[in-house]
């Protein structure tokens, strides 16, 4: 499932679908654009134009102005399990495609129009679509972001040790609250435990001011090189979480469990 990293890469790959006039809306799939009707999206939309596009955890969102420049609602798309945003330039310009989210498989199968579940045309002759073979995403307008904690890469010392260190569940679980803070999954919440030496089931509320400080360093750290590198599968770790691996900085067995339902992996020796 796509994580901060991946979402960050759609909406940067959004913002090229910026300030261009939207012409027509394919909000046909009711499915995704639940609870909207078709073409309730469209003509809230159709005329205006998408004016910035921002991110919270694992959530995106667009601003809107309408025809005359007045705000408009707010656009809200969620990738699902395996969503991805696909933007075109101009109609004739080079730069052709550009995608974000999660990335596409070796093996995946050859694009079907009806794979592309929202379609946005610009009068340039351009285009937004999100792209779900599974039908998990969504488009929405006017999303509700009350309860998700503060974004994982932006949130501040004294916040992360007031909402993350305390309590009696797993410090693993606690990570992948989203409203305690926004965008970890499990696979970026292995890789940080790792990187932090940190053993997953240890009690929230029993880390020191020191350790949660160096945790919250950590997990800005591997969230920023899983943007840079193209996502949470680019982490030292995660290529090592399977069977009979070791692990890749002291050589010991990697263990597997399960901690707050979701699976775990944890280096035996440094991690214990």
């Amino acid at each position: 499932m796509p994580e901060l990293p991946e979402v960050e890469s759609a909406r940067q790959v959004l913002e090229k679908a910026l300030d261009r006039t939207i012409t027509d809306i394919d909000d046909s799939d009711e499915y995704v654009c639940r609870p909207h009707r078709p073409g309730e999206i469209a003509k809230a939309l159709v005329g205006g134009r998408l004016t910035a596009a921002h991110r919270l955890g694992k959530t995106m969102w667009c601003e809107t102005v309408d025809a005359d420049g007045e705000p408009g609602p707010n656009l809200g798309v969620h990738l699902g399990m395996g969503g991805r945003i696909r933007v075109w330039g101009p109609a004739g310009e080079r730069s052709g495609e550009l995608a974000g989210g999660l990335p596409k498989k070796a093996n995946e199968e050859n694009q079907k129009p009806e794979w592309d579940r929202v379609t946005f045309s610009f009068d340039d002759g351009g285009a937004f679509k999100l792209f779900d073979k599974r039908r998990l995403g969504r488009v929405r307008l006017e999303p509700d972001l009350d309860a998700i904690g503060p974004d994982a890469a932006e949130i501040t010392r004294d916040e992360f040790r007031e909402r993350v260190g305390r309590g009696t569940a797993p410090i693993k679980a606690r990570l992948l609250d989203q409203s305690v803070l926004a965008g970890v999954g499990n696979l970026l919440a292995d890789e940080t435990l790792w990187q932090a030496k940190l053993d997953p089931h240890t009690p929230s509320g029993e880390l020191s001011t020191e350790r949660l400080d160096d945790l919250r360093r950590v997990l800005r750290e591997a969230t920023r090189e899983a943007i840079r590198h193209g996502g949470v599968h680019t982490g030292e770790v995660i290529p090592y979480r399977a069977k009979d691996e070791a692990c890749p900085r002291c050589g010991a067995p990697m263990e597997r469990g399960t901690v707050g339902s979701r699976t775990t992996w944890w280096c035996s020796a440094e991690q214990a």
